[in-house]
């Protein structure tokens, strides 16, 4: 498909490397860092290695006036077929720091929730068990308020620290974080968080804790799939919904959507909510089966299931998977 928006000039490329030296790489493989191994092209990704390259960085942005998008570890990500035609910031290892200092754990962005849950378990701080399991990176986590077993974030945090659009650094508390289910103020004031203080409990001893993880990880080894590319849950769990009919994977799974198939994506035979790379699959089949599960879902219970997975158009735009389908085949 030809490309319909113009590429990152060769002039904003070498700007982006004094700014950022050492930190830029051109014509990526979206499929390469993708978790569902799916996407074109970006012409340009951007990895600051601190908070202050990333202000410096988004305040040129803004002052130039050039859109960008911001992504972590992908992992509620669907990238387009056609490729990413602006400025992409990833927030990555360079913000993987984390230290402990008794009950608090300060934390950046970039930080492996798996490897954030392990080190507070070996240090004796109980109440990030819950996200044992999570493949994605700290930023992501803070940002939807993730967790499992109906659990969030939220509930730990003390203070997140944030990089806005004109690239000045900011600090907010819990309660100006607007927590709520999978819900926070960071999915809609355009700040990127950098940087979170956690406060845990330390009533549980140390085996205990490690008793609760590895349950919580055997768990998901037997119900979720592993081996085959995937963003996790493509469906969040509507309280409402979940009271009248039960979780998403079990409607799916009970209007017969278990292992259907549109091109290389599949519904996966393990969890119903997962939608599986099988290999060559496209954004366009992964929008296809999310559309008409969605379109079932709605006919039989009268819920219109929210889309956990965000869609990454090649101009940039972040949107629910339900817009991008809509404009892509009307």
């Amino acid at each position: 498909m030809s490309i319909s928006h113009p590429r990152v000039s060769p002039a904003a490329v070498c700007a982006l490397e004094r700014i950022c030296p050492g930190a830029v790489a051109t014509d990526v493989p979206l499929a390469r860092i993708s978790r569902w191994r799916i996407g074109g092209l970006a012409d340009v990704i951007v990895r600051p290695r601190s908070i202050d390259d990333l202000a410096r960085l988004r305040a040129w942005l803004h002052a130039q006036g050039l859109q960008h998008v911001v992504i972590g570890a992908t992992s509620n990500l669907l990238f387009a077929d056609q490729g990413l035609r602006v400025i992409c910031v990833q927030i990555g290892g360079a913000f993987a720091q984390l230290g402990i200092a008794g009950p608090e754990i300060i934390a950046g962005s970039g930080v492996w929730v798996p490897h954030l849950a392990r080190r507070a378990m070996q240090a004796g701080l109980t109440g990030l068990e819950h996200t044992c399991g999570i493949p994605g990176t700290l930023g992501g986590l803070v940002c939807m308020n993730g967790g499992s077993q109906r659990k969030g974030i939220g509930d730990l945090i003390v203070s997140v620290t944030s990089v806005d659009t004109l690239g000045a650094i900011r600090t907010r508390s819990r309660e100006e974080c607007a927590f709520a289910y999978r819900r926070s103020i960071f999915q809609s004031c355009g700040e990127v968080v950098a940087r979170a203080v956690m406060h845990l409990d330390t009533t549980l001893e140390l085996r205990a804790i490690r008793q609760q993880m590895l349950a919580i990880l055997g768990s998901r080894r037997r119900k979720f799939p592993q081996k085959l590319p995937n963003c996790g849950s493509v469906f969040v769990s509507d309280p409402a919904m979940y009271r009248d009919y039960g979780p998403p994977g079990a409607v799916v799974e009970r209007l017969g959507f278990k292992g259907r198939r549109v091109g290389g994506a599949l519904v996966s035979p393990q969890h119903a909510n997962f939608i599986v790379n099988t290999g060559g699959a496209t954004a366009a089949d992964i929008l296809i089966l999310i559309t008409e599960i969605k379109a079932a879902v709605l006919a039989d219970t009268g819920y219109a299931m929210e889309v956990e997975v965000r869609f990454v158009t090649e101009a940039g735009e972040i949107m629910s998977p339900d817009a991008a389908a809509k404009r892509k085949f009307q």
